[in-house]
């Protein structure tokens, strides 16, 4: 074994909570997705979920899917699907919704075992950041899509749409 492969390599991590319970060491600058929850919009079918598992590339509608960052590659008439980062931040008032960035999906409509899709990881990665640093970013969704998070944060809990920003209403708002 050489001594460029007993090294152990340093490689970022995703850990819950304070990997470090404030010591300092090592493990500073990671990042904790504890207040982040991935939404999941199927226009088409009406159908809005949370699905943990999109945290890992590994949700519902991205299984057994192929993808890359060209939309061409889903192929004529894709189904569209939106992840939504959405970020809950609790202050003396209570849990709001404090962040929220959306990421188009697009997966072919053939049937094959392993289908095609679109994905871009960086704009997942920049959204969910987004997210995480209180931002709306939800402009360029399609109105249904709008409408159906609209309502689905609302009756999740009405205490949390109360309390959310003004930025976020009005970004919902706008879609019916």
């Amino acid at each position: 074994m050489t001594k460029r492969e007993n090294k152990q390599k340093m490689t970022f991590t995703i850990l819950s909570g304070d990997s470090t319970d404030g010591d300092g060491g090592f493990g500073i600058g990671t990042i904790s997705l504890d207040n982040v929850t991935p939404i999941i919009i199927d226009p088409e079918e009406n159908d809005i979920f949370i699905d943990m598992d999109a945290l890992h590339g590994k949700s519902k509608i991205e299984k057994k899917v192929r993808f890359k960052p060209d939309k061409e590659h889903a192929g004529p008439n894709p189904k569209c699907f939106w992840i939504v980062w959405l970020t809950l931040r609790n202050d003396s008032l209570g849990p709001y919704y404090s962040g929220a960035a959306a990421c188009e999906v697009l997966v072919s409509r053939e049937d094959r075992r392993i289908k095609l899709g679109y994905k871009s990881l960086p704009e997942h990665v920049n959204n969910m950041d987004k997210s995480l640093k209180n931002q709306f970013i939800l402009s360029h969704m399609d109105m249904q899509s709008l409408g159906l998070l609209r309502e689905y944060l609302k009756e999740y809990d009405v205490g949390y749409w109360q309390r959310s920003s003004e930025d976020l209403k009005n970004q919902l708002g706008k879609s019916i």
